[in-house]
């Protein structure tokens, strides 16, 4: 497993080892001690998510609120998407700014995003499957988002067309705006 930290350190590119031959790989895509060892700390995941979108169906930026916050481990395992972790812990250095990475089937890669930050992504192809460790079980009443396209954030999304929205997305509000983390 290799791990790759972002512009902001707390965001986590994973890669694993891919064995492929004439009749397709393996990939280990999770392993409890080898992701303890390199991330240096033990996470407890209890519950996966799997998503499918069409083309630039853009979900997103959402989180869950404390005392429950939610770590992700996100990954494709199919087709591929722009994803994207924006910094919403006010007390944070790197406060409202964002990383983003292109995860898809065939680079194999995962986004550790911990708690305290908003995630997002948005589908780069028709369909795209995305599978998701959180670490907290989700609570609607805790649950929020932000815009995807805050101008303060300044997200850099690559759009092959106009964004595919929930009401939800549609009208969340401004980071400025937001009940976020202290």
């Amino acid at each position: 497993m290799r791990v790759t930290r972002l512009d902001i350190p707390e965001v986590l590119m994973i890669e694993s080892d891919v064995l492929a031959d004439q009749r397709g790989f393996f990939s280990e895509s999770w392993n409890r001690n080898s992701f303890a060892r390199s991330i240096g700390e033990d996470i407890d995941f209890v519950q996966d998510n799997h998503s499918r979108s069409a083309k630039n169906v853009l979900r997103g930026l959402h989180y869950q609120l404390p005392p429950q916050p939610q770590g992700k481990l996100v990954r494709v395992v199919t087709g591929s998407v722009w994803d994207v972790a924006v910094d919403i812990r006010r007390s944070s250095d790197s406060y409202g700014a964002w990383v983003g990475v292109e995860l898809s089937a065939d680079n194999h890669r995962q986004l550790w995003i911990p708690p305290g930050f908003a995630h997002g992504f948005l589908s780069l192809s028709d369909p795209t499957d995305v599978i998701y460790k959180v670490t907290e079980y989700f609570l609607p009443e805790r649950d929020r988002s932000i815009r995807w396209d805050d101008p303060d954030v300044g997200i850099e999304w690559p759009f092959d067309g106009a964004p595919i929205l929930s009401d939800k997305d549609s009208n969340a509000p401004y980071l400025r705006e937001a009940e976020i983390f202290a």
